[in-house]
């Protein structure tokens, strides 16, 4: 049965429910007229909209973070869907809406998550690595259990940190049953450890940005700065763990042009890199297909070098 929401519309269908406004823009026409384009969201997914001639009260009423009624219909713009707004309004208290129903969340609920992160910490046996670890997830344990993992592309949803995070380590785990001389803990705390900058590089849940320290520093120099103090405090900032560690996050998206400082130079820290990838990946591409009937092609995907995938016909 087909899912309802704005993530499986199809163009050329009617619109007419409750939306979250993510981001607004402004524009002119060629003709000197104003308009908006509202990026705008429900629990399924988001689409890009068009408010046309566009006055100074709709500047006003329509900004980021509220919610509206929207009625229109769903064309396609440069081989993308695209809803032309036909009327709109803010909501009202008597429509009983609430922005946590228009945001994604993870398929896996929080309890559960924190379950196999614990799982994991207790499967470590070097005790370095474990008392870093334990440290991290006991100073952000809330934030890491609700942050997304980034503002677009992979685990951009509710708990999508936390649910990478542990999607990481369980394909770390059969690759230890593979390759069982890779060091499982080293590994363990790579991946727990790999994108806790998000929590201070990114601005929150629900409209998803960039703060200023993400935008200067990016999460990868403040996680290797935050691991340096939360040595010195633990008293191992001279144990060879702590740099290998620092190594393994300085060094997890692989190369320089990807925002790598330095390539993996550690067994670890290139598994790492490996994992990371393949998990971002399939995230989004089973997203897509999700969304993409039997015989169609998703649209195309910026971060999937901007490819289109096909979605076959005959079942497993």
């Amino acid at each position: 049965m087909q899912q309802k929401g704005i993530g499986y519309a199809n163009v050329g269908e009617a619109i007419d429910s409750f939306m979250l406004i993510k981001e607004v823009t402004k524009g002119v026409t060629s003709g000197g007229k104003p308009f908006l384009t509202l990026i705008l969201r429900d629990a399924t997914g988001e689409i890009d909209a068009k408010l046309w001639d566009a006055t100074k009260e709709d500047e006003a009423l329509f900004t980021p973070e509220k919610i509206i009624k929207v009625s229109g219909e769903i064309n396609q713009f440069r081989g993308k869907p695209q809803l032309k707004i036909l009327a709109v309004r803010p909501s009202q208290p008597t429509d009983d809406v609430h922005v946590s129903d228009f945001v994604e969340k993870a398929p896996v609920n929080k309890d559960a998550l924190q379950e196999k992160l614990t799982e994991a910490i207790f499967e470590m046996k070097n005790p370095t690595l474990q008392r870093i670890v334990r440290a991290f997830i006991k100073k952000y344990q809330e934030d890491l259990l609700v942050y997304p993992a980034a503002t677009k592309n992979h685990h951009e949803y509710v708990s999508g940190l936390a649910h990478h995070i542990v999607s990481m380590l369980a394909i770390a785990r059969e690759l230890h049953q593979l390759y069982p001389d890779l060091n499982r803990d080293l590994l363990y705390a790579g991946i727990i450890l790999h994108d806790l900058g998000k929590l201070k590089e990114l601005s929150g849940m629900v409209t998803t940005s960039y703060t200023i320290e993400g935008k200067l520093l990016g999460h990868i120099p403040m996680m290797i700065e935050e691991i340096g103090i939360m040595a010195r405090e633990l008293q191992v900032e001279e144990k060879e763990e702590v740099l290998i560690l620092q190594h393994m996050i300085l060094s997890h998206h692989g190369k320089a042009e990807w925002g790598s400082p330095k390539p993996p130079l550690v067994r670890e820290a290139e598994v790492l890199h490996l994992i990371d990838l393949m998990d971002a990946k399939l995230n989004m591409l089973n997203r897509a297909l999700d969304k993409t009937k039997p015989g169609e092609f998703t649209e195309r995907m910026f971060a999937m070098d901007n490819r289109a995938f096909y979605k076959p016909l005959f079942e497993e």
